[in-house]
């Protein structure tokens, strides 16, 4: 005796589909927010000879208006020293960079307290400066 073969019938559960799509959602909106420094306006320093910085963990960017920014979130100068040395961890000499980036117009009274933040929390300091060209 021969039995018809019926076709398995699957059905998708529709709520699994919306918590993925709810859960995609969420994740692209996190990466839409991190490390968004756009908004922050400076124009480098120049100078000659320059080599290049390489890989560094924390950046601090000092703005036209003096404001003081870690990685692109805005903060005082007091908490600086304490949070950079939170980013770089326990990270071993040679991989402890902060890269300073300060606008051209950036007075000494403004970046030197950021310098001596950045060396209270053991950083090694490179900063960015545009490389002078005769046009």
């Amino acid at each position: 005796m021969k039995m018809k073969r019926g076709k398995p019938k699957v059905d998708i559960p529709s709520v699994a589909m919306g918590d993925i799509a709810f859960n995609l959602l969420i994740f692209f909106v996190i990466l839409a927010q991190s490390q968004d420094d756009s908004h922050i306006q400076w124009t480098p320093a120049k100078a000659d000879n320059l080599k290049g910085a390489g890989y560094t963990r924390v950046t601090v960017t000092i703005d036209k208006d003096q404001k003081v920014y870690l990685n692109g979130q805005e903060l005082s100068e007091g908490q600086l020293a304490s949070r950079i040395e939170s980013n770089l961890g326990d990270a071993p000499a040679g991989q402890r960079k902060v890269m300073l980036k300060a606008h051209s117009d950036c007075t000494a009274a403004k970046f030197e307290p950021v310098i001596e933040a950045i060396s209270q929390a053991g950083g090694e300091l490179v900063h960015i400066l545009e490389d002078k060209k005769q046009k």
